[in-house]
């Protein structure tokens, strides 16, 4: 018999908590297990964020969790995931927000930011989840890869104008005429966020207002265990040598570092050298560089990071499809380095569920 449409409310409703609505197997399960344990750990930072009077907060671990949430399922703003949350069971469980609870504002975000002040804590807690594959045995010990790309800034060319103020003036639309205007980093600055600077990411393409964002790979497994956030004209063998020797001084070891054509300079390959690393990299032809030549290049190793330095490109390709990185919603270096850690985070995570789901089918 065809059923038909109650548009009649229940006098009564038995409640059912989020945590039935959740499916055994889902992959949030894994990936929450870890978030929690990593907040649990971070509770002294967190300690002194705040002051011991006052008013209550809603508490940063959830904030924190939200920020998580928003990489994971591409939520382009935090207005938009407030919104969901007033509905959304997966959500409300990931938070651990009974129905009872009303959805906080996306102003809260900003506080948070605020009092974070620096991108010491994300840093803090990318490193974390960082050692949670390292606990597991999940990272390589020998072998790395590193890259870069660019995250366009929150700015648009109408605000990139010269620095002396001079040039024509924007007329009430706020167009400006700078047809014909060299315009250079060194002599002009974006309005909107003056730390944004022109750049563009190879030739024949449009260059854009950008950060640079550069990351360190483990060849095993494809997990990042670096992200550096610069300057758009910051050279990438200077920022993935800063990478490198970071990694070096937290106790860890590199063998190889594989990367692109790019990185094919004689000073990076030097310093390479200097860190008894071999330099796996992608060699320009006809370009002869001391410390990199058949006697690098003739090892099965060197063909096999030439292979595996190619998962980088699925960091950078997830992280700004589907973790919204591919243009900041922040202005400044310290937000957008704070949004790219915690994307890189969650890309980490993501990848840990991914793993554990694996290893539990085997």
């Amino acid at each position: 018999m065809r059923g038909h449409e109650n548009r009649q409310s229940e006098l009564f409703s038995y409640f059912v908590c989020p945590e039935e609505r959740v499916p055994a197997k889902h992959p949030l399960r894994l990936i929450k297990a870890d978030v929690e344990r990593v907040l649990h750990s971070m509770s002294p930072e967190f300690d002194k964020l705040y002051k011991k009077r006052g008013r209550p907060s809603i508490p940063p671990e959830q904030l924190l969790k939200g920020i998580l949430l928003m990489a994971l399922f591409s939520i382009r703003s935090e207005r938009q995931f407030c919104e969901q949350l007033e509905y959304n069971v997966l959500f409300r469980w990931f938070l651990e927000m009974t129905w009872d609870e009303s959805s906080f504002t996306h102003s809260v975000f900003s506080k948070l930011r605020k009092r974070m002040e620096s991108e010491d804590l994300s840093l803090l807690f990318f490193n974390k989840v960082v050692g949670l594959a390292k606990e597991r045995g999940l990272l390589s010990e020998d072998h790395f890869t590193v890259d870069g790309t660019l995250i366009e800034a929150w700015a648009s060319h109408k605000s990139f104008r010269p620095k002396d103020d001079s040039g024509d003036k924007p007329d009430d639309k706020g167009d400006r005429n700078f047809k014909g205007e060299k315009r250079r980093n060194d002599t002009h600055q974006s309005t909107t966020d003056p730390e944004a600077q022109l750049m563009r990411k190879g030739p024949g393409k449009e260059a854009k207002l950008s950060y640079g964002a550069h990351c360190l790979m483990e060849n095993r497994n494809g997990l990042v265990v670096g992200m550096l956030v610069t300057q758009a004209t910051t050279p990438e063998p200077e920022a993935a040598e800063a990478l490198v020797k970071a990694w070096l001084d937290s106790g860890e070891s590199i063998e190889s570092l594989g990367a692109d054509k790019g990185y094919h300079t004689k000073p990076f390959v030097l310093a390479l050298r200097g860190l008894h690393i071999a330099p796996h990299l992608a060699m320009i032809a006809g370009r002869r560089t001391p410390g990199l030549d058949g006697r690098t290049t003739r090892h099965a190793s060197y063909k096999m990071s030439q292979v595996r330095r190619k998962l980088v490109e699925e960091v950078f390709g997830w992280a700004k499809v589907v973790g919204g990185i591919r243009k900041s919603r922040f202005v400044g270096k310290i937000k957008t380095s704070m949004a790219t850690l915690f994307v890189s985070a969650a890309y980490n995570l993501r990848r840990l569920a991914t793993i554990a789901s694996q290893l539990a089918a085997a």
